[in-house]
């Protein structure tokens, strides 16, 4: 069985892997869900990657679940721990000395959830409220849980760090690029993940955190 490593993007906070936590669980494996320190205007990459390590308190290798902005932080563990394999999932893909902030505007993100509302027939303006960015695939019950939750907060202090990695890791990667993610689109990540990784996504359902939104079938894809 396999140990997951769930490393969460913006906010940081492990609740939003709880559902796929419960499936991993089912299906025999451990799931580790980590908390980083979103709220902590001195934290930058460096503290982000200590937080992943400290979490990791069992022996033996891991798979590491980097979602969004976790994509900046998966790689800088790797050397730290016995990663056999780093799963992305709807990720941000760094290049050497870039950093997190200069990622949205080098990969053209904006235009292209732009183009993308445009194309369904969505006013761009819905990019601006996060319960249709990130929430429009909930079911009732989860939607009025994370609605009655803490509100989100993420320093923009890790953005600032350039990316400290001179290329990315000789670790075995999967991108799973969810088919309806309104923030970052399928065509989007299939277009920076080939340039950047060399790969070719595999098509998940749901949207941005579907983690949380189809959570049964991310733990299948997972575990296959």
């Amino acid at each position: 069985m396999t140990t997951f490593v769930l490393i969460p993007g913006a906010g940081g906070r492990a609740w939003s892997w709880h559902r796929l936590v419960a499936e991993l669980r089912s299906l025999g494996h451990t799931a580790i869900a980590v908390e980083l320190p979103a709220d902590d205007d001195s934290a930058g990459l460096v503290a982000y990657a200590d937080a992943v390590v400290r979490a990791v308190d069992v022996p033996g290798p891991v798979t590491l679940v980097a979602q969004s902005m976790g994509g900046l932080v998966a790689p800088l563990v790797c050397d730290r721990l016995e990663v056999e394999q780093i799963v992305l999932l709807n990720a941000m893909t760094p290049s050497p000395g870039e950093t997190g902030g200069d990622w949205w505007v080098v990969t053209g993100q904006a235009a292209a959830a732009r183009a993308y509302a445009e194309q369904q027939g969505r006013d761009p303006a819905t990019l601006e409220d996060p319960w249709e960015l990130y929430f429009h695939d909930a079911d009732p019950e989860l939607l009025a849980e994370a609605k009655a939750g803490p509100e989100v907060v993420q320093s923009g202090r890790p953005f600032a760090d350039p990316w400290p990695l001179a290329a990315w890791p000789d670790v075995p990667t999967r991108f799973l690029a969810a088919r309806d993610d309104r923030l970052f689109p399928l065509d989007f990540q299939r277009r920076i993940v080939a340039e950047r990784l060399g790969l070719e996504v595999e098509v998940a359902p749901g949207g941005h955190l579907n983690a949380l939104t189809q959570a049964a079938a991310i733990a299948r894809l997972l575990t296959e």
